[in-house]
């Protein structure tokens, strides 16, 4: 077995929530009046697995930063309540996969989302079975790479022994410097720089031979 653990990022790697999260940020923003016309699940895509804070000021640089904590607050209130009625979109084969590498692999989440994100992941797919640990910016106040350490940390993972899975450069740089190799799903939201070299998925049901 080429590697015993794998850490996924959420979003891009495993599913797509862009449908459920657009309508709350709508309907804060439109709250707030800072839309001309509707966000839509494009616009979304890049800020897709930046820290959460990190995002306002790009979406509206002459803003009032005054306001940010507030709005981003209220924000995520909205969607967790609909992430749990509502959910979001799982990539074609997860749910298979899931349950094939789960017995023979530790498995593992590490996301820059919110508290209470991967919890309603977990809980609408009913998935809670598969992960042994998850972490999170919300939770911690820390960025990925500093989450991936806590999670090697607290489950004694041996980094030779472990892989991160995820679709942004910022989901590479945070594997590679805790000394993971690094998988790509290619099918995400996010690119790698043009020099980085690194094995690469195209289905999710892929990892199957690469991680064996």
């Amino acid at each position: 077995m080429k590697y015993k653990n794998i850490i996924f990022d959420l979003d891009g790697t495993l599913w797509d929530s862009r449908s459920t999260l657009i309508h709350s940020w709508n309907s804060i923003l439109t709250k707030y009046d800072l839309l001309e016309k509707p966000l839509t699940e494009n616009d979304l895509n890049r800020f897709m697995g930046l820290l959460l804070p990190d995002i306002l000021p790009i979406l509206f640089p002459n803003g009032n930063p005054e306001k940010w904590d507030q709005i981003l607050k209220e924000i995520m209130e909205h969607e967790s309540g609909n992430l749990l009625e509502k959910g979001g979109i799982l990539y074609d084969g997860v749910e298979e996969t899931l349950k094939k590498l789960v017995k023979n692999h530790r498995l593992f989440i590490v996301s820059n989302c919110q508290d209470g994100y991967i919890e309603a992941f977990l809980d609408y797919f009913g998935f809670h079975s598969f992960f042994t640990d998850f972490e999170s910016f919300g939770r911690t106040g820390k960025p990925k790479i500093e989450n991936i350490k806590i999670v090697l940390g607290r489950n004694n993972l041996k980094p030779s022994e472990s892989v991160y899975v995820g679709d942004t450069q910022t989901d590479y740089s945070s594997s590679t410097g805790n000394e993971l190799d690094f998988i790509f799903c290619q099918y995400g939201f996010g690119q790698l720089d043009s020099e980085v070299n690194v094995q690469k998925i195209t289905k999710f049901q892929e990892l199957i031979n690469i991680v064996n």
